[in-house]
């Protein structure tokens, strides 16, 4: 089995076991992770001086059903600017349905269908964790540059810690992410508390996760950007 149809039985395995909703909005630790990240990334966006998105042309690597690029829009993003990539043609129709000006494609990202120095940004969200193959890793990253201007930025999401109970995925430690990204500035920070400390103490104490989020060392993920030096 290649890496491509591996990952595409992970995440159906993944959609069969989902029986609790964790990754619902109306599940309170979900809505504290998605809230918290938009906080830390809105801090990103800050300190890359950027106030406005109206004219930055965007690609979502591994874009889902399009939660990430609607979450732009917010910021100032235009449709018509956007664009998404993931494996699984459902989520591709679902993006689609909810976001027709976006422009949604079903493809393999270490083989990316857009022009060299196209996009003023490129995010990722938890997609490299997914990869296990490293040569497929490698082919990612190097599609992400070279559709990215030189100027451009990469927005990174991923988590760096293994999560014992899902041998589905690995986690990405920075000094993976550099080698993924030779010649390029990394500036990632620790955020999102554990998401099963969240589950479990979200529904009795906001302030306590807050307080929690404080420790480095419960901060499951890394946020930032890299760029060409």
């Amino acid at each position: 089995m290649n890496e491509v149809e591996r990952i595409k039985e992970a995440y159906e395995r993944r959609k069969t076991k989902d029986k609790r909703g964790l990754y619902s909005y109306f599940n309170q630790g979900n809505l504290y992770i998605v809230q918290q990240r938009e906080r830390a990334l809105i801090d990103v966006l800050r300190q890359l001086e950027v106030k406005d998105l109206s004219d930055k042309r965007m690609l979502d690597v591994g874009c889902g059903s399009g939660g990430s690029l609607r979450e732009f829009i917010k910021y100032g993003a235009k449709p018509e600017n956007l664009y998404g990539i993931d494996l699984l043609w459902e989520r591709i129709e679902k993006a689609r349905q909810l976001s027709p000006s976006i422009d949604f494609r079903c493809g393999d990202a270490s083989n990316l269908p857009y022009e060299g120095d196209f996009f003023d940004m490129v995010t990722q969200f938890t997609v490299f964790t997914s990869v296990l193959d490293s040569g497929m890793k490698e082919k990612i990253a190097s599609e992400m540059l070279r559709v990215l201007k030189a100027d451009g930025t990469i927005i990174w999401y991923d988590y760096y810690i293994n999560n014992p109970w899902n041998p589905d995925v690995k986690g990405v430690k920075k000094k993976e992410i550099q080698k993924l990204f030779p010649n390029c500035v990394l500036s990632l920070k620790r955020v999102t508390l554990a998401p099963p400390i969240v589950r479990t103490l979200v529904p009795f104490s906001a302030l306590l996760c807050l307080l929690l989020e404080k420790i480095p060392f419960l901060r499951t993920h890394y946020l930032g950007t890299i760029r060409r030096k």
